[in-house]
């Protein structure tokens, strides 16, 4: 499917190219994550938006989401000063309000809930206030609560039990996902190495008693699973990978699609990453748009393990490759004629 609308402007205020994707609306607004990010150039910024828009629209698919995809990417040539931020943020707002509730926003990489406050200046369509304005906050902790659904379901298929004691496991990205879920293992007895390219963050890990490798050799690791939980284009067609399964939240995670095939040709399984990192809007969409209690959106985050497993058996019971049919469980549900059934944000919820 084709993206349906794709928006780029220039700021008003800051000068800065600022855009949005809307991938589809068949079951809903589009929804997705607000990119505050530095490119080499406006077409790579482009091809961005594009891919994570795209995958928008089958997370929120397969995780069962009458909501559309759509990402929205402010484009910046190099860092901007302090004082700048807010002046770029409000000329993003400015074009989400444009588009009337057809993208709804919320944070992503370089933003967070304090910026999705600036949004909300100039438009309503926004998610993941601050908890003390009405919103749910940062999504990182139902993220990782979804990847590590997702991770029991890959585990019991490759290994047989969903146990973590006494796995090693190898997390690339430290940030706020990778640091939930390398405390989580932990707590279950993993031995956990992380990775990370910002040497602060690998300082952390350290104090938290973890062990931890370069960015350039975390897939020479030999280790019972990979979590990858920073950028995406982890994986090409010549790469090599010494784990048996592989199960995160980084976004776009393939360079294309027919790598999903080399991936399961060498015997690893790979959870595709749209299923595996949709806790966060299954979340936050439960709690923000159905008013769903804090208990009642973790319980929808922790059917992800379900899910996850209904794709592993149909690929196995097929001979496909769990792509296929994440990618079929979509399909299925974008050509149905069900009308969608939850409402768009109008005003931030009490928050509960």
């Amino acid at each position: 499917m084709s993206v349906q609308e794709l928006v780029v402007r220039r700021g008003r205020r800051s000068g800065v190219t600022t855009m949005v994707a809307v991938h589809s609306r068949v079951l809903g607004p589009a929804v997705g994550g607000c990119r505050f990010k530095v490119y080499p150039g406006l077409r790579d910024a482009i091809d961005d938006v594009l891919r994570l828009s795209a995958a928008m629209t089958r997370k929120c698919a397969v995780a069962g989401l009458d909501f559309g995809g759509g990402k929205s990417v402010i484009a910046l040539d190099s860092p901007p000063a302090p004082e700048q931020r807010r002046e770029i943020l409000l000329d993003h707002a400015d074009l989400i309000a444009s588009l009337d509730g057809a993208y709804l926003a919320g944070p992503d990489v370089g933003t967070g809930p304090d910026d999705m406050l600036v949004l909300r200046e100039r438009t309503r369509h926004v998610f993941c206030l601050p908890e003390e304005q009405g919103g749910t906050g940062s999504s990182s902790g139902p993220t990782a609560i979804g990847v590590l659904a997702a991770l029991r379901a890959g585990a019991k298929a490759v290994f047989g039990d969903h146990e973590m004691k006494g796995r090693k496991v190898v997390i690339s990205g430290y940030g706020s996902v990778g640091a939930h879920l390398a405390a989580d293992l932990v707590a279950q007895g993993a031995e956990v190495i992380v990775s990370d390219v910002d040497e602060r963050r690998l300082l952390a890990a350290e104090e938290q008693g973890l062990s931890r490798v370069r960015p350039e050799r975390v897939l020479d690791i030999a280790a019972d699973v990979l979590i990858p939980a920073a950028v995406g284009g982890v994986f090409g067609p010549a790469t090599e990978v010494a784990v048996p399964l592989v199960v995160g939240p980084a976004n776009n995670q393939l360079t294309e699609d027919a790598v999903a095939d080399n991936l399961a040709a060498k015997g690893v399984v790979w959870v595709p990453d749209f299923v595996a990192s949709a806790g966060g809007v299954v979340y936050t969409l439960g709690r923000e748009a159905e008013n769903l209690t804090h208990a009642e959106a973790l319980a929808r985050v922790e059917r992800l393990e379900t899910t996850t497993r209904q794709i592993l058996d149909a690929a196995s019971a097929n001979g496909t490759t769990p792509l296929t049919e994440a990618n079929a469980l979509a399909e299925a549900r974008l050509t149905s004629d069900a009308e969608p059934r939850t409402p768009s944000p109008q005003e931030p919820r009490t928050a509960a």
